[in-house]
């Protein structure tokens, strides 16, 4: 196949492994990035300081293997923390503190806790170490014609004697959009296609804190430095709100309060009540972060809303596509917003890679490949059939927001979870999962994930009423025999009842 130009719009995690997918199958890439070099500490994300932590699961890992760069997965694994499940905090009723744990698999797989910035700044090495992958930093998509297959970008941050910035025309075969949730790319696609576009604000805002490391003599090792488990997702539910804590490599724990707006209202009219707020619905967590450095920052780090979107088709003829928040931003309760990207990468070029090779019955006569149109017939497909799988995950997100402030709570949950795990270790055979381990720890498509998690639903609730029922049914068969309706015999009694 002969080496094409492909223009990925985004160098985040999503885009990058778009771009090492590219160069690997020989293309010419170029990488236009909005912001400066992510490699450079003092390049921050838009809009806020630093990304809620990542979770990384098998899906996202896939994604890397396929990749086919063992640095990469080397990286992954090195520079990961495995949380084998959540820890759920509370207090008793006595007053006591305590900490349940609820593992994630039966089989003990784990996801993975992954700093965002080592992770992005691997796979920029990777890329700068390519020949055919060129980076284009500070530089902001302004236009592009899909047709003509155009863009024009303009540079930020140079000082220019005239005080505009310079802008750029650039031609290109195929452009990818990895560009977030407010993506340029998608802005200029729904220009050219007739996008169904669904954006939704939910009613939850959120900020970050940080649980400082343990520092003194004492400590002797690397996992001492952690005040609280590293190997779990740390969750205060709050049933409406929740805050929750993931480690990081350092011993650090970067911490996230969810709440909806109305409440941060109140806490912003006067931060001083943040502490017994605290205190009141998420018992512990002032004695792990001082009640200072609490209210400080909740007054320092921004309150970001959280967005999520849905829009179909992905692409536009055989010249744009677009991936990862670009394409279907979700909430972070499932954390698999940065997995289901990275799927996007791994799905794309596998469906892109069926379609550059065609059947030929006559070998001494080899049709030539006609790329443009073989990669419009891709793309079509790639839109067919992510979008279901997209909405599917997106859903799935929004309720888990329920699970993780509430439902860990609820004695409902907990049996469920247990029926599911119990039959999948003594059942195997059956396929029993619980959608949970179908999410992380599996390739299923979401969308079939959510129809086998609703049918075990209907199974194990069909059985619950045939257990609750079982018995008072069997014992009215016993009294209608016994007592056989003044002698008339079961039968007879029951064809009377329905004439």
């Amino acid at each position: 196949m002969a080496s094409q130009k492909y223009v990925v719009v985004g160098a985040g995690p999503v885009g990058s492994l778009a771009a090492l997918y590219a160069a690997k199958r020989g293309h010419d890439v170029e990488i236009y990035e909005l912001r400066g070099d992510l490699r450079d500490p003092s390049t921050t994300p838009l809009n806020f300081t630093k990304s809620i932590n990542l979770a990384l699961s098998e899906r996202g890992i896939n994604a890397m293997r396929h990749a086919d760069q063992q640095d990469l997965l080397d990286h992954v694994f090195s520079a990961t923390i495995p949380m084998r499940g959540r820890m759920i905090h509370g207090k008793r009723p006595s007053g006591e503190l305590y900490e349940e744990p609820q593992d994630y698999d039966i089989h003990g797989r784990t996801i993975f806790a992954v700093d965002r910035a080592g992770l992005n700044g691997r796979l920029l090495d990777i890329l700068g170490e390519m020949p055919n992958v060129k980076f284009f930093f500070n530089y902001k998509l302004t236009g592009a014609d899909f047709r003509r297959r155009k863009a024009w970008f303009e540079t930020r941050g140079q000082d220019l004697a005239s005080g505009r910035p310079e802008e750029i025309e650039i031609s290109f075969d195929f452009i990818i959009g990895a560009d977030g949730a407010h993506s340029a790319v998608r802005y200029h696609l729904m220009k050219y296609t007739r996008m169904n576009y669904q954006q939704e604000y939910v009613d939850t805002l959120w900020c970050e804190f940080q649980i400082q490391p343990r520092e003194g003599p004492e400590i002797l090792d690397k996992k001492s430095r952690f005040r609280i488990s590293p190997n779990h997702l740390h969750i205060w539910p709050g049933k409406k709100f929740m805050f929750i804590a993931i480690p990081s490599e350092d011993g650090s724990f970067t911490c996230t309060l969810f709440l909806q707006g109305a409440e941060f209202a109140r806490l912003e009219a006067d931060s001083s009540k943040l502490p017994a707020f605290f205190d009141r619905h998420f018992p512990g967590v002032t004695s792990l972060i001082e009640p200072g450095e609490l209210v400080s920052s909740f007054k320092e780090n921004p309150h970001l809303p959280l967005i999520s979107i849905k829009c179909q088709p992905y692409h536009f003829s055989s010249s744009v596509v677009i991936l990862g928040d670009a394409a279907h931003a979700m909430v972070p309760y499932y954390g698999q917003g940065m997995n289901a990207g990275l799927e996007d990468v791994r799905i794309l070029f596998s469906i892109l890679d069926k379609h550059a090779t065609v059947e030929d019955n006559n070998p001494d006569e080899p049709r030539s490949i006609d790329t443009t149109f073989q990669r419009g017939l891709a793309l079509t497909e790639y839109s067919a059939l992510r979008v279901l799988d997209a909405h599917a995950i997106n859903d799935l997100a929004l309720q888990n927001y329920v699970e993780m402030s509430a439902s860990v709570l609820s004695p409902t949950y907990r049996l469920r979870k247990f029926l599911e795990e119990f039959m999948s270790v003594h059942l195997p055979s059956l396929g029993w999962r619980t959608k949970y381990s179908r999410v992380s720890f599996g390739n299923e498509r979401y969308s079939e994930v959510v129809a086998k998690s609703d049918h075990q639903g209907k199974v194990l609730m069909r059985g619950f009423v045939a257990m609750l029922c079982g018995p008072v049914i069997a014992g009215g068969i016993y009294w209608v025999q016994r007592r056989s309706l003044g002698g008339v015999q079961l039968m007879d009694a029951i064809r009377n009842l329905v004439k």
